[in-house]
This record gives structure tokens, C-alpha cells and sequence, in this order.
């Protein structure tokens, strides 16, 4: 995990963000503020508004209400200021892919307005960076996951720009190139650039200075993965037994317990009670006499299935 940097001044302030499609709201009363130099990020499940609302705060999108300050600039009527000092990179490779990874980089930089020796140099020092220099000739279709990841972060960051919106960067690449990928986003940050990064690994989500994780379009919790993690309203347990999967479609049904997973030969279970491991043991046991139950710290799944569980209609419950 990250530590905290110390600049406190706002690159990123929204206030009531909001975005309607017709009937469907994919973002709801937004309020967040992104400090300069964080690795800000977002969580959440899939059509939770993490891609709407970051179109919203590079000018791609216009909000339908509520308020957006980026760098300084309030939008969407700053939009083409903002751009120009923005760097986006989508889930989906958006580079040409019938260009060379050179002739990618090249028209990005004429498109910046970089020339000459300055461009020159500046392009070497992202082929250098990003590993591209014995990659300058290849077609970009032509290059592997990760390879295609490194070169559009340099095609992002090519002209220097103080934040960085990045939309589920690494969904598609090994675990190792995660890795080295996100070496280079701390990278950017140690050098003052702002960063926004949506994803759905955990082990993401942890390495961010702070965190929103967002449900249906709402923001449902927000601090330092730490933070997070200390204040989870509950608690959580193993349970070690014979029998898990009995176990498991029994405590489903039990009113306080939130989720669980079977980890192994082992159960993780999230509650939302904090009074001890007793009045769990003594359902488990109904069931299995030799079960073990013992609390465990909590990780930041549990925060997030703590803060996304859908309510249980009345009915039901």
C-alpha cells in the first residue's frame, strides 16, 4: 500500500456530479476530491458509473447537473483548456493499429504540438521509459497485451500532462506487466502527476493513496484502502471445517451474515456484528461439532461487499 503524499491542493473537485441517460442515472450526486500527485481510485462493479464519470472529468461527456472543477478550471465550459494538460487511457487499445508503434507516437506528438528537436528528444526518452525501442518498427496490432499497454501510457503521458485519467488500464494483461505497469504509475506520481485510475483488482485498489468505490452510480465509501479497512462495520471470521459447503448454504440464510467465500478448505465470512465470534461457532457447530471459528483482519473485499451489497427486499428477508 501507498503512503499518503503531503500536497493537499485539489486537482479534482465535483460536487453533486450527475449523469442521465433518459430513465437510467449512471452517475448519482457525485462528491469527490483528488489531491495533486495521488493514485486516486475507483471501484466498483461493473456498470457502477466508474467510465461515465471519468469521461465526465476529462470534457468528453457533459454532465446532466452538479458541479466540476479539473485544474482549475470549472466544466464543461473549460473543456478545451483541460485537455490540453490531460492525458486519457481507455480499457480498450485506442492507438492505430496498422501503425508502426514509432508512427503512433509521432503523429501523437504532432498532435500535441511537439516539433523538431524537442519532439525528438521527448520520444526518446518514452521509448527508453516504456521499454519501446526495440518495438519502434513493429505494427502496433502486432505487439502482446502488455506491450500495447506500455505504449499507450507513453502515448498518454507524451506531452507531460499534470493528470492522468486511466479507465481499467490493466484488464487485459498478465499479472507481471500489472506489476511493472503500476511501478510506472507511482513513477508519475513521484514526479507530480496527478492520477485517477479505475480498476476491479483488489490488489489495485490497495496500492491507491485513497479510494472511492462506487454502487449504482453512488459514491458508498471513500478514504485510504487503510482507512477503509479500519472502519468496516463488522467483522470477519474464518471458519475451518469438515463440511464447508454445508456450512456455507447454511449460514447464506443467517440475517447478519453479509457474504462469504470459500477460501480453500476454509469459509471467510463478513458480518455486521462486532460483539465477538461466539454467536457464529454456535451455528456452526449445530452443524459441525469440530468446526474452528476465529476473527481475522479484515481485507478490502470485505469493505467492498460490505458496501455494495444490494438491500434484501422485504419479502425476502
Amino acid at each position: 500500500m501507498a503512503a499518503e503524499p503531503r500536497r493537499t491542493e485539489a486537482v479534482i473537485v465535483a460536487r453533486g456530479l450527475t449523469k442521465r441517460f433518459g430513465e437510467l442515472v449512471a452517475v448519482d450526486h457525485l462528491d469527490l476530491d483528488v489531491r495533486r500527485a495521488e493514485v486516486y481510485g475507483f471501484l466498483g462493479p461493473n456498470g457502477c458509473g466508474k467510465s461515465t464519470t471519468i469521461r465526465m472529468l476529462c470534457g468528453l461527456l457533459r454532465p446532466t447537473s452538479g458541479e466540476v472543477r479539473v485544474l482549475g478550471q470549472s466544466l464543461p465550459a473549460g473543456a478545451e483548456k483541460v485537455k490540453r494538460s490531460i492525458g486519457y487511457m481507455t480499457q480498450k487499445f485506442s492507438l492505430y493499429e496498422d501503425l508502426s508503434v514509432r508512427q503512433n507516437l509521432e503523429f501523437l506528438a504532432a498532435v500535441h504540438g511537439l516539433r523538431g528537436t524537442a519532439a525528438r528528444a521527448r520520444l526518446d526518452e518514452m521509448y527508453a521509459r516504456y521499454r519501446l525501442d526495440d518495438l519502434k518498427n513493429r505494427l502496433a496490432g502486432t505487439l502482446s497485451g502488455g506491450q500495447k499497454q506500455r505504449l499507450a501510457l507513453a502515448g498518454a503521458v507524451l506531452h507531460e500532462p499534470e493528470l492522468l485519467l486511466l479507465d481499467e488500464p490493466t484488464s487485459a494483461v498478465d499479472p507481471q506487466s500489472r506489476r511493472d505497469f503500476w511501478d510506472a504509475l507511482f513513477d508519475l506520481a513521484e514526479a507530480g502527476t496527478t492520477l485517477l485510475v479505475s480498476t476491479h483488482y483488489m490488489d489495485e485498489a490497495e496500492r491507491c493513496h485513497r479510494l472511492a468505490i462506487l454502487d449504482r452510480g453512488r459514491l458508498v465509501a471513500n478514504g485510504s484502502p487503510q482507512q477503509l479497512m479500519a472502519d468496516l462495520p463488522g467483522s470477519t471470521l474464518r471458519v475451518d471445517c469438515a463440511q464447508p459447503r454445508r456450512v456455507q448454504q447454511a449460514l447464506a440464510r443467517e440475517a447478519h451474515v453479509l457474504g462469504i467465500a470459500q477460501i480453500g478448505g476454509s469459509l471467510r465470512v463478513l458480518t455486521d456484528r462486532r460483539d465477538g465470534d461466539g454467536w457464529l461457532r454456535e451455528r456452526v457447530r449445530a452443524i459441525d461439532p469440530d468446526a474452528a471459528v476465529e476473527a481475522v483482519a479484515a481485507n478490502l473485499e470485505d469493505v467492498f461487499v460490505a458496501a455494495t451489497r444490494k438491500p434484501v427486499p422485504e419479502a425476502a428477508a
